[in-house]
């Protein structure tokens, strides 16, 4: 392939009507370390990702966002660690799929604003 390759995935940002309200559930319900404020926007570093949480800038952005996932180590765990610090989430750790070499687990969890954001673990299998 020739000309421009693209690099690995430098930011994502998520719409927020309240972005003071949405820092806290990210900062300190996920653990999300907070890079940065400025402008009404907040930075977070999401595994070397960096997560933008806006007001949306046009009519045509004010709409649901995207699924984010968040690969963890222990779904379980993860899960029962989120719940204590008061994240809401809609299910229980499951199993959604297998690999040849991978079960995939998740349960998911919703923002202040209702965003979906899925848990996931791939569990080697033995």
């Amino acid at each position: 392939m020739d000309g421009i390759r693209l690099g690995k995935l430098q930011q994502i940002a998520l719409v927020q009507h309240d972005v003071a309200k949405a820092v806290p559930f990210y900062r300190d319900g996920l653990g999300l370390t907070l890079s940065f404020e400025m402008n009404g926007l907040a930075f977070f570093d999401a595994g070397g990702v960096r997560l933008m949480l806006s007001k949306p800038s046009h009519k045509e952005f004010d709409h649901p966002n995207s699924i984010l996932y968040f690969d963890v180590p222990d779904c379980k765990a993860a899960h029962a660690d989120l719940k204590k610090r008061g994240v809401p989430f809609d299910d229980e750790p499951h199993l959604v799929g297998k690999t040849a070499t991978h079960e995939i687990w998740m349960c998911f969890c919703r923002d202040p604003e209702r965003n979906m954001i899925g848990i996931a673990e791939q569990r080697p299998i033995k």
